[in-house]
């Protein structure tokens, strides 16, 4: 009977301490919460990367990202002719629904069908003022279902070794899923603003953390610019005090960042009600994007179920003893220039052009294999622009 007793104590024992570890367990609170506010926006954005294609243009409120108008067609990006096209068509439709609020805005309880449905988007806040207000915030997003899917492809190539960046400072690994909001993994993306790689660095903030000339430019070498965010994100972390803010100011800069926690305290009032200047759509959505992209990729089979990641990049480092020509390397390591174009995105036209060296002390990235003595072919490589290769 005591041996009965001492069993039973000893199983309470367990599953008490069982308890309270799940409870520890469960007490970590994501880093990247989705707050209520956010939740409209965030399942915006996943639609916008799972459902709808670059051939397919959403009519939105800029504000209400749960009031969306209806979806058009559009041309392929690449099509010649498409832009213009394209352009014209959006502002056709953002017409149309203008009309339709202005008739809302003046005319009160809709008859025609079609100014119902619109009428009912708002719900029961609708009113003529809301309607007033909405004809100016009608916005067009582009799908990007077709975009995705390839950064998802691409990212199999470096997500691995982008993680291991991240958790060997400390900080959390999902950030390493920024990059399909920046740049879809392209090492080639290059913005109207000069942003390049994968991180979208600007020159001038790229030249805080990597080499940035016309002969090396560290931007678009996937690795290093990874270890360059890691530092950014870091540093705006600490500056900021949490993840929600420090992810936007990778986007809006984080001394403006800094000015509306300090006037509004929140990231969830910055969020609803901050009206800096230079706080437009893109800064207060920035954060609601990352959270679906974050969303999209750890669980891209349940949105893309027939596609298959590239494999990890498997790549060694030697550093270059002194300056030497890329076909000097090309001959030492017995891999072809292609292939070093490829694992080396950094390196400038003037290099592989031959009118460049390739500078002491440079970390060449070389294909594991070829510590082998065999020669490498760059055609299972990620594949680089066509654009970069003149």
């Amino acid at each position: 009977m005591k041996k009965r007793s001492v069993t039973r104590l000893l199983f309470c024992f367990l599953i008490f301490h069982l308890f309270l570890l799940s409870n520890d367990l469960g007490a970590a609170p994501d880093p990247f919460p989705t707050f209520p506010c956010l939740e409209p926006n965030v399942r915006f954005w996943i639609d916008t990367y799972t459902k709808y294609p670059t051939t397919a243009g959403i009519i939105h409120d800029m504000t209400d990202l749960s009031i969306v108008y209806g979806v058009i067609d559009l041309l392929q990006p690449d099509k010649p002719g498409s832009r213009q096209f394209n352009q014209e068509r959006i502002q056709v439709a953002k017409e149309q629904y203008k009309k339709i609020l202005e008739d809302l805005a003046e005319n009160g309880e809709p008859k025609d069908p079609e100014k119902k449905s619109v009428a009912a988007l708002f719900g029961p806040k609708s009113s003529p003022a809301v309607f007033r207000e909405a004809i100016n915030n009608i916005r067009c997003q582009v799908g990007q279902k077709d975009r995705f899917e390839r950064g998802l492809i691409r990212s199999g190539a470096y997500l691995q070794r982008i993680k291991a960046i991240f958790r060997s400072r400390g900080l959390p690994e999902d950030l390493s899923y920024l990059p399909h909001v920046e740049s879809s993994f392209d090492v080639t993306a290059f913005s109207k603003a000069g942003a390049a790689g994968i991180w979208q660095f600007t020159r001038s903030t790229g030249r805080k953390f990597l080499t940035v000339n016309k002969f090396l430019d560290e931007r678009r070498d996937p690795i290093r610019a990874s270890e360059a965010a890691a530092k950014l994100l870091k540093s705006n972390y600490e500056r900021l005090g949490n993840w929600p803010m420090a992810v936007t100011a990778y986007n809006h800069g984080t001394a403006g960042i800094l000015r509306a926690k300090e006037e509004l305290g929140t990231y969830e009032v910055v969020f609803e009600s901050y009206s800096g200047p230079l706080f437009k759509f893109a800064s207060r959505n920035f954060y609601s994007e990352f959270l679906a992209a974050r969303h999209v990729a750890k669980n891209y089979l349940q949105y893309f179920s027939d596609i298959r990641l590239n494999k990890s990049l498997e790549a060694r480092e030697v550093p270059t003893k002194g300056q030497a020509s890329v076909a000097d390397l090309s001959r030492l390591h017995e891999v072809d220039p292609e292939t070093i174009r490829v694992l080396n995105p950094a390196l400038g036209q003037p290099v592989f052009k031959g009118q460049r060296q390739v500078p002491k002390g440079y970390m060449l990235r070389l294909p594991a294999d070829s510590a082998k003595g065999l020669v490498v072919s760059s055609a299972a490589l990620p594949q680089i622009h066509p654009d970069l290769r003149q």
